[in-house]
Order: structure tokens, then C-alpha cells, then sequence
């Protein structure tokens, strides 16, 4: 029987620990799909990693627990390289991904398909300022990547041959939902709404979603930097033109008058220049990162069924 990697990153989520175990046991054994539950602890503040432990004595639960928090991003990295399955399913502990949706996405990668993309039909209740950001975000990477991402997430299926490929990637900053339409393979894709929180809140701010897309912009696409281009040539033929008047006015008697205009030009160049100059901040930040090479993230302790094993990496 084919096994299926059900990979739960999970961020002071201590209330859904259990209720994520419950509900998604008793969904695979109704359905008789043999898998394994994989939890990542991403350096939680609460009992995260206690209920985690709790539940680790059930042979299908593999247990990861971070030194720190690394974030999402690499919480998924270290699912996809720890788990064991055929496929596997990314699902927020959360279980605002709908649980009953991975029967259809493993269903269609019985038939041959090796991606299957959760889309999200509505967001649930979100805030007007969060829709507005998502969606201005969502367009502009779909733009720039040429993947239509406008409703994409990290809840998708991927077989065991996109996992290695996914696994094989050297960089350390990662994008996954734009990752999982770079590899190709054979897509296909499944609608879901969003749930609403059963318990608990939403931890992402205002503040950390603004850095998750600039992070995530910049580690996935250059057209910050041709944008950047861009401007320079627009200013240089602004410059030229208006280089050419000024000229032209100086010679025949009718010189350019006016303080407030200068002041206005030097405002726009000036902020368009730091701008430009903070975009390439961070591109070179980037590169050092990947440079220093340091690991996305650092397991402090990992459980499968009863084996306890400290890990240093």
C-alpha cells in the first residue's frame, strides 16, 4: 500500500495539536489510506511541542521540534526532507486547509497526477486591509513569475519524484508556493474554501506579511532589480529632455525660473534613488545569506513513534 506524508507545520498551535491528530486519523482510516502525520515545531512559545510529544506515541506520527523559530518556509523544507511517503500533503495544523480535501487530491494522484494545487475559492473572514494586501501581492508574482498564483497556498500534493527534485535545490531561501509550479510535472488542481479557526488566532501580522513578500519576491524573481533599471532609464530620458529645454530656454533669453520645482525634482530623484538602493540592499543581503550557508534550520529533537533522538545539524 502506497504511504502518505501528511507534513503540519505548526507555530504555538497548541490547542489544534490534538484536534488536527483526531480529525485526520479518523479521516485516513475511514478512507484506508495508510500514511504518517509530520509535525513540525516551529520553535513555539506555548505547549506546541508537549501536545506534539503527547501524540508522538502513535507509530504514525513523526515528530520534529526546531531549535528556534525559522519560520514556515523552512518548517516545509524540513517536512518534505524528513518525511517517507509515496506523496505527500502540505495541511496547516490549523486545519483552515480542509482535512476532507486531501481524499480528493490523493485521488487524482492515483491517476497520474504528480502536483495537485489547493486554490482557494474564498479566503474566509479576513480583514479588507489582508484581502487587499493578498491580492495586490498575489497578482504582482503571478505577473513576474508567469504562474497564475493569484489564489494559490501551500496546501497541495506532491509525489515522491517532485518531493526529490523539491529536496535537491540548493538555495536556502525558499518560496514553496511558487516552487511547486517551477518544477512543472503534471498538474492539476482542487478548489477549497477556507475554513474558519476552530481554536486560536491567526499568527501572522500586518508586519510579518509585508517582510514575507518582499522576502519571498526577491528570493523567487530579479524584476525588483529590471524595475530598478527601468526608473534609470526613464530618469535619463526625462533628463535629457528636460536637459535640452533648459538649453534651449538658456540661449534664447528665457532661463527656467522657480525654486519650488527644483526642490520638488530633487525630492523625487533623492527618494528614487534610496528606494533603488534599498531594493539592492536586499538582493546583496540575499546573496550573503546564501553565501554564509548556513542550514534553513537546526532539530533539536526528533520522535518517531517511541525512539527519541536528539539531532544536531
Amino acid at each position: 500500500m502506497k504511504l502518505l506524508s501528511i507534513i503540519l507545520p505548526a507555530y504555538n498551535e497548541e490547542e489544534n495539536i490534538n484536534l488536527s491528530y483526531n480529525v485526520i486519523s479518523e479521516l485516513m482510516y475511514n478512507n484506508s489510506i495508510d500514511y504518517e502525520l509530520v509535525y513540525i515545531n516551529d520553535g513555539s512559545k506555548d505547549n506546541t511541542w508537549d501536545r506534539i510529544e503527547e501524540i508522538s506515541r502513535d507509530d504514525k506520527v513523526l515528530a520534529i521540534n526546531f531549535s528556534r523559530n525559522f519560520g514556515k518556509e523552512a518548517a516545509i523544507e524540513a517536512g518534505l526532507k524528513m518525511c517517507n511517503g509515496d506523496c505527500a500533503v502540505v495541511l496547516d495544523c490549523d486545519l483552515q486547509h480542509p482535512p476532507d480535501m486531501i481524499i480528493s487530491m490523493y485521488r487524482l494522484w492515483e491517476v497520474g497526477y504528480e502536483v495537485i494545487e489547493g486554490v482557494k475559492v474564498s479566503r474566509g473572514k479576513e480583514s479588507f486591509v489582508y484581502k487587499l494586501f493578498s491580492k495586490i501581492f498575489y497578482s504582482s508574482i503571478s505577473k513576474v513569475t508567469k504562474f497564475k498564483m493569484d489564489k494559490s497556498s501551500d496546501f497541495k500534493l506532491l509525489d515522491r519524484k517532485v518531493i526529490n527534485e523539491l529536496n535537491q535545490l540548493p538555495e536556502k531561501n525558499r518560496f514553496f508556493r511558487a516552487l511547486s509550479y517551477w518544477v512543472g510535472f503534471k498538474q492539476a488542481t482542487v478548489e477549497f474554501e477556507v475554513q474558519e479557526r476552530v481554536n486560536g488566532e491567526s499568527k501572522w501580522s500586518f508586519g510579518s506579511l509585508i517582510k514575507y513578500a518582499i522576502s519571498n519576491i526577491t528570493s523567487f524573481t530579479s524584476a525588483p532589480l529590471h524595475l530598478v533599471s527601468l526608473i534609470g532609464v526613464i530618469y535619463l530620458i526625462f533628463a535629457t529632455l528636460l536637459g535640452g529645454y533648459s538649453l534651449i530656454s538658456y540661449f534664447t533669453g528665457n532661463s527656467l525660473e522657480g525654486f519650488t520645482t527644483i526642490i520638488l525634482l530633487l525630492l523625487l530623484v533623492g527618494g528614487t534613488i534610496t528606494l533603488s538602493i534599498g531594493i539592492l540592499g536586499i538582493y546583496i543581503n540575499k546573496i550573503f545569506e546564501e553565501i554564509k550557508s548556513r542550514p534553513s534550520y537546526i532539530i533539536s529533537k526528533k520522535i518517531h513513534g517511541k525512539t527519541k533522538v536528539k539531532v544536531y545539524e
